[in-house]
Parts: structure tokens; C-alpha cells; sequence
């Protein structure tokens, strides 16, 4: 069967494995003509999104918005850059706006600026708040389809989502960390870069309820607002552990990892258990020499590819809604740490 794309993404379109997609394909038996239909109408309209995107010859530029530590957005550069040269050359140019920390005018104005100068689409990650879902409501009226990135905005004017189930990773860390104490309990700092990010919040009430549900004698101290910079964050997590002589493990949903170790290291206090987020080169590096125990990972690539798809659609003049598509949370630990892209 002829076909331009990666197996991958057919199997993406048509939500089947990659080694359905590799047996219609390749033409091998057992496979029902139902699935092959599906395959063929997954490649079909791949062409189509395709088409669309590269009419007239244009490329579509795309912008991508976020406020995150730089580790963080390096990774995510990456993803972006590598899923870029799986498509038809020129079909995609993306152009970055990180900062680390930005108050939420400054994001507005910057949403403003991109929308009056004219895109393709916006990946944004950004803080749930009422202006930042305003500014994704003008870009939307602007016919600027805008996909969010690993943290949502559920209630603004998005076309889709384009990340891993918060709620779920915040459970399994619930697990982790659960089984790890037993029945001695303890007590877990947990770590949020802010408030305002709505996965780092379904990833803190996945945890709690967990912890609560299972693990009654198990406490939390929570830190927050060090918008998972080192300093900050570091300052935060030797504060905690000075008024709180009990805690022994952490789940880091917000970063800031290496100063949360060297506030533990300060207090002359073990870590029992350290559960992190995102396999950046820091969480390499410390799972590495195990110095944290796990990471939760998710493929940033799935969720550029999801990104790209979502905007295509758009551009192809399809439905409105776009279905948001979640990327699998993985348990990486220094046995199983996939290589470096």
C-alpha cells in the first residue's frame, strides 16, 4: 500500500498499533478488511491534511508560546525540531517564545502581538487564568487555531490538547511513592513551579487523592510559587524542611530538582524516594546517578506530532472539534532510561 507517511503516524490517525498498521501495510495475513479500510481512510486523509497545509506552495509557521524553566523548553525545542523534518519539507516553520518567568500581561501582550502579525497556529503553554483565556478567544475569532501543551485550559477557546493525562501521572506517583514508605508512612514534599498551571494542579489532586485513599498515615507539606527555578525553588524546599523534620520523600511536579537535593543535602537529611516529571537533561543526569528514584516521562515528540495534526486539521477546514489526544506516561528508572534524540 503506497503511502508517504510514518507508520506511526498512520497508526496515530487511525488509532490502531504500529503493528496493525504494519501488517496492512505489508500485505500480511489475519488482517480483518475492516482494519484495512480504517488504515486506508487514516492515509487518506493524512494526504488530505497534507494537501492543505503545503496549497500554494506555502509553508505554515507556527508559534510556540511558553513559560517554563529553560530545561524544559529545550526539550520541548527539540521534540518540535525533530517532529518537524517528519513531514513534507516546508510544510512547518516554528518560531519559539520561552521565558521562564512571565507575568500574565506580559503573555497577553505577547499572544496580541503574534495574532496581529499573523501565524498559522499557537502551542501554548501558559497559566489558567481569565486573561490568558481571553487572549486564546481573539486569536480563535482571528480564525488562529490555538493547541495547549502539557498543561490545559479547559475552559478557554483551544482546539485541543496536546499532552499526557495530569491527573493519571499524579496517581502514579501516589503509587510510587505509597509502596515505596509501606506502612511506616511518612511525610512527601511536594513541589509545584505555580499555582496557576492546571497540570501541575490535576497532577497535585491525582496525587492527594491517592495518598489519601491508600495511604492514610503518609502526610504532604506542599511548596509552591518557585516557578521551578533553582533559587527559588531551592529556597522554598529548605524552608519546608526546616519546619518539617518528618518529611523523607518528594514528588517534584514542578521542577527545580537538583536545589531540592541540595536542600535536603544542607539538612544533612536523607530522601527516601524522589519521584520527577519529564526526562530533561537534569533528570537524565540525576536519574543517572541515581540521585532521584523515578521520572514520569511522556513523548514530547507524540505531543508535537498531536500539536501539528490539530493545526492541520484546522488549516484543512475540517470539523471544528479536534479530538485532544493523550500521551502515555511512562516509569523510566536508571534501568530502563530511553537514549538521548
Amino acid at each position: 500500500m503506497a503511502h508517504l507517511f510514518l507508520v506511526k503516524d498512520i497508526a496515530f490517525q487511525a488509532g490502531f498499533s504500529t503493528a496493525t498498521v504494519d501488517r496492512v501495510l505489508n500485505g500480511r495475513p489475519g488482517v480483518r478488511r475492516q482494519t484495512e479500510m480504517r488504515v486506508k481512510a487514516a492515509i487518506a486523509e493524512l494526504e488530505k491534511q497534507q494537501a492543505a497545509a503545503m496549497g500554494s506552495g506555502r509553508m505554515m509557521a507556527i508559534d510556540i508560546v511558553m513559560e517554563t524553566p529553560q530545561r524544559f523548553s529545550d526539550a520541548v525545542r527539540a521534540a518540535f525540531e525533530a517532529e518537524m523534518a517528519t513531514f513534507l519539507p516546508g510544510v512547518f516553520r516554528c518560531r519559539f517564545h520561552f521565558a521562564e518567568v512571565m507575568k500574565p500581561a506580559e503573555l497577553v501582550q505577547l499572544l496580541d502581538r503574534i495574532r496581529l502579525g499573523g501565524t498559522h497556529g499557537i502551542v501554548l503553554k501558559a497559566p489558567d487564568v481569565a486573561e490568558v483565556a481571553a487572549a486564546v478567544a481573539r486569536a480563535d475569532a482571528a480564525g488562529i487555531p490555538v493547541v495547549t501543551l502539557v498543561t490545559d485550559l479547559p475552559n478557554s477557546a483551544r482546539i485541543a490538547y496536546a499532552g499526557a493525562d495530569n491527573r493519571a501521572a499524579g496517581e502514579t506517583a501516589a503509587y510510587l511513592i505509597g509502596e515505596f514508605l509501606g506502612a511506616g508512612g511518612g511525610k512527601v514534599l511536594v513541589t509545584l513551579s505555580s499555582g496557576r498551571f492546571r497540570g501541575e494542579e490535576e497532577r497535585e489532586i491525582g496525587f492527594r487523592r491517592v495518598i489519601r485513599a491508600r495511604y492514610p498515615d503518609i502526610g504532604i507539606t506542599e511548596i509552591s510559587e518557585g516557578h521551578g527555578t533553582d533559587a527559588a525553588t531551592g529556597t522554598l524546599a529548605a524552608a519546608a524542611l526546616a519546619a518539617d523534620p518528618a518529611i523523607s520523600a518528594v514528588y517534584s511536579i514542578g521542577g527545580g530538582n537538583r536545589a531540592v537535593l541540595a536542600a535536603f543535602e544542607m539538612a544533612e537529611r536523607p530522601v527516601r524516594v524522589f519521584v520527577a516529571h519529564d526526562l530533561d537533561a537534569d533528570n537524565r543526569a540525576l536519574l543517572a546517578a541515581r540521585r532521584i528514584g523515578f521520572v514520569l516521562h511522556h513523548d514530547l515528540k507524540t505531543d508535537a506530532r498531536s500539536a501539528f495534526r490539530a493545526i492541520m486539521s484546522r488549516a484543512a477546514a475540517l470539523p471544528r472539534a479536534v479530538s485532544s489526544s493523550l500521551s502515555t506516561v511512562e516509569i523510566v528508572t536508571p534501568y530502563n532510561m530511553p537514549a538521548a534524540d
